[in-house]
C-alpha cells in the first residue's frame, strides 16, 4: 500500500525502512525475548543499543570528541530552561530572537538569568535575519541563544556566525531542533547545541543535547539534579530512566542516514527538494512565501493561498491526494510543508503538482 505524504512539521514523517525494521523487532529484538520497550535501561541489551546510536551520531554529524553527547527528555521547551541553570551562572546571557521558538526561549530564561535582547527581526514579522554585525552583544554575556532554524516562521540561518569574528567570546548555543542532521554544523562556532527528535532523528519523547565539555560542571545549585550535565553526562545518560525506545528509533534512523550517504549527501537532498517547491511559489501569481530568499528554511517551507478564501478547498484536495498536514502554524495561518530528512523528492513533487492543478483550476 502506499502511504500518503505526511507534510507535518513535528512529529513528523519518519523513513519507512524504519518504521518496517522497528514492527519487525516490535515482540523481539535481535532474539533477546523482549521488546526494547521492555528492557532494563542497565541491561546489555539496551547498553548497546545506546552505545551504537551515540557512536553512529558522533559520526553523522562529526562530533569532536570534546563535546559529550547527551539523551535527554522534556524537548526544546525543557531545554529553554534547562540550559541557562546549567550556563548562565544567574548572569547575562544574549538572545537572538527570530521566530516565534526564540521568543519563547528568551521568556523562559528570564526567570532564571538576566536575558537581553540582542537583536530582533520582529519589526519585519520575522521575513529576514537581522545581520550580525548590527548585534547588541553584551560584553559580559556567559553565552548567546540562537533558533537556527524556525519552525513556524520558515526561516534559516544558513551559516552560523563566528562570534569571535564579532569581538565576542561567549559560546554560541543554537537551539537546531527542526533541521538538526539535514546540514553539517561547524563545532568551531558552537558551544552547545539541543533539539528534540521528533522533526529529523525520531519520534517524540529523546532530546538531543551536543555540549562541549568545558561548559559542563557549572549548574547553578537550585538546577535538578537530572537536568545537571555533568551529572547526566558522568551517568552516561542514565542518571534517570532514559526515553530508551525513543532512542533505539534514533539510532535506527542514525542508521538509515548513514545508509543514506550521510548528511552531506541529505543536504543535497534537502536543497533540491525546497528548491523545488520555492521555485514553483516564487513563479506562481496564486501562491506567497513572504521569507527573504537567502534565509529562507529548506525544512519548513509557509506560503499563502493570495486568496485565502480558498484555504480549506485547498487542504481538502490536498488530503484527497494523499497530501498530509499542510495547514500552517494557528499563528501565523496559511499553509506549512514541512521536508524533512524523510520526506523523499517524490512528496515534494506530487505536492507541486497538485499546487499547480489547484492554481489552474482556481484560477
Amino acid at each position: 500500500m502506499k502511504r500518503p505524504y505526511n507534510f507535518s512539521a513535528g512529529p513528523a514523517v519518519m523513513p519507512a525502512e524504519v518504521l518496517q525494521q522497528a514492527a519487525a523487532e516490535m515482540l523481539d529484538w535481535h532474539g533477546s525475548g523482549m521488546s526494547v520497550m521492555e528492557m532494563s535501561h542497565r541491561g546489555k541489551e539496551f547498553i548497546s543499543i545506546y552505545e551504537r546510536a551515540e557512536a553512529d551520531l558522533r559520526e553523522l554529524l562529526a562530533v569532536p570528541a570534546h563535546f559529550r553527547i547527551l539523551f535527554m527528555q522534556g524537548g526544546g521547551l525543557a531545554e529553554n530552561a534547562i540550559v541557562p541553570l546549567n550556563l548562565s551562572g544567574g548572569g547575562v546571557v544574549d538572545f537572538v530572537v527570530t521566530g516565534s521558538w526564540s521568543q519563547k526561549s528568551i521568556k523562559e530564561a528570564r526567570r532564571f538569568c538576566d536575558a537581553r535582547l540582542a537583536a530582533s527581526n520582529e519589526a519585519d514579522h520575522h521575513t529576514s535575519l537581522p545581520d550580525p554585525a548590527s548585534w547588541r552583544l553584551s560584553a559580559d554575556a556567559r553565552y548567546v541563544h540562537l533558533c537556527t532554524n524556525e519552525t513556524i516562521h520558515g526561516i534559516e540561518f544558513h551559516e552560523l556566525p563566528d562570534l569571535k569574528a564579532l569581538g565576542c567570546e561567549a559560546p554560541l548555543v543554537i537551539d537546531f531542533s527542526s533541521h538538526v542532521a539535514s546540514r553539517p554544523v561547524d563545532w568551531s562556532r558552537v558551544g552547545l547545541a539541543f533539539g528534540g527528535a521528533q522533526k529529523n532523528l525520531g519520534p517524540a519523547g529523546v532530546t538531543l543535547v551536543v555540549v562541549r565539555e568545558d561548559l559542563i560542571g557549572h549548574a547553578m545549585p537550585h538546577c535538578p539534579s537530572a537536568f545537571d550535565y555533568r551529572v547526566v553526562a558522568d551517568n552516561h545518560s542514565m542518571y534517570n530512566t532514559p526515553p530508551t525506545y525513543a532512542i533505539y528509533m534514533a539510532g535506527l534512523t542514525f542508521q538509515w542516514l548513514k545508509q543514506q550517504g550521510g548528511i552531506a549527501a541529505m543536504e543535497q537532498r534537502n536543497i533540491a527538494k525546497a528548491s523545488l517547491l520555492y521555485d514553483y511559489i516564487d513563479g506562481s501569481q496564486f501562491y506567497l512565501n513572504k521569507v527573504t530568499p537567502d534565509c529562507r528554511s529548506r525544512m519548513n517551507v509557509p506560503f499563502l493561498l493570495r486568496d485565502e478564501s480558498r484555504n480549506e478547498d485547498f487542504l481538502a484536495g490536498a488530503k484527497s491526494q494523499g497530501l498530509l498536514q499542510l495547514k500552517g502554524h494557528k499563528s501565523v495561518g496559511g499553509m506549512r510543508a514541512s521536508i524533512y530528512n524523510a520526506m523523499p523528492l517524490e512528496g515534494v513533487q506530487a505536492l507541486v503538482a497538485y499546487m499547480r492543478e489547484f492554481e489552474r483550476t482556481q484560477s
